[in-house]
């Protein structure tokens, strides 16, 4: 027997050290509600994790550009309506202008509504922006508003887009001349045949407009859409997460029980250890 060496103790403290640790860990996941606080835990665990973090977060900011772009269009499909009702307007005005039962005094009165309702038309359109963005038309008069890009999606291939050209103001559904004779009022420029040839500018006009409407309407749905798979996509992905990183609370619990009892049961191990080198002072009795 020997007391130089307590190979017993030696080995009790070795699975007490072991124990504490394996507590220490139990308790980080615990107090944390995660399986997985470093790469030590599970190293390939945590980078599929990571990544599938990555890829949750970027789909959130694609829902938020998507709702973004979807208040977007929601704003020009509203200005545009507003035009829309403008020509509405002007076209009954222009019928009424047709007849030969209007004078020309009158004429110039219904001009002069004409002039007024298409200045609103290019005041809508210079006007209708989201965040600074111009939507009906570009940044000059005579310019086209250019296509807006919406990101949609993690890779930049994941886009929706606007259609290019659109320019709702009296020049580009080429109205100026319209406004113009209307304007002047005079039976040169604003006749009953100069009001029925506007009839069918104006036509075309309400035609160009409810085709740029109807783009931004489909392109609405088209985000609506995407915004709802994204939704769904994110949830899945945040549960392919949790099903990685996040504890078991009723397994780690257990765990933490049982390395516990051992933990309890090692000190009382060493203690014994201990104890039995006493015997050995017997033999020197």
């Amino acid at each position: 027997m020997r007391i130089n060496t307590n190979v017993a103790s030696l080995q009790s403290q070795e699975s007490a050290v072991n124990t504490q640790n394996n507590l220490k860990n139990s308790l980080e996941k615990l107090s944390s509600g995660l399986r997985i606080n470093k790469a030590s835990d599970d190293a390939s665990g945590l980078a599929i994790a990571d990544k599938l973090r990555t890829q949750a977060n970027a789909i959130g900011q694609s829902v938020s550009n998507g709702n973004s772009a979807i208040a977007l269009t929601q704003i020009a499909d509203k200005a545009m309506a507003e035009q829309s009702n403008i020509l509405d307007i002007v076209k009954t005005k222009l019928i009424q202008a047709s007849t030969d039962t209007t004078s020309q005094e009158g004429r110039e009165a219904i001009g002069k509504d004409i002039d007024k309702l298409l200045s609103q038309l290019n005041n809508i359109a210079s006007q209708t922006n989201y965040n600074g963005t111009n939507l009906l038309q570009g940044s000059a008069a005579s310019a086209a508003a250019t296509q807006l890009t919406f990101q949609m999606g993690e890779t930049s291939s994941d886009t929706i887009k606007t259609s290019t050209g659109v320019q709702a103001n009296t020049s580009g559904l080429s109205l100026a001349g319209v406004q113009t004779a209307a304007a002047a009022g005079d039976s040169a420029n604003f006749s009953a045949g100069n009001a029925r040839s506007a009839l069918t500018t104006l036509d075309t006009a309400l035609n160009t407009l409810n085709g740029w409407r109807a783009d931004f309407g489909s392109t609405q749905n088209q985000l609506e859409s995407a915004v709802r798979n994204q939704m769904t996509q994110q949830t899945n992905i945040k549960a392919a997460e949790s099903v990685i990183r996040d504890v078991d609370y009723a397994q780690e619990s257990a765990n933490f029980n049982k390395q516990n009892i051992i933990a309890q049961a090692g000190t009382y191990a060493m203690s014994q250890a201990n104890a039995t080198q006493q015997n050995v002072l017997r033999l020197l009795q």
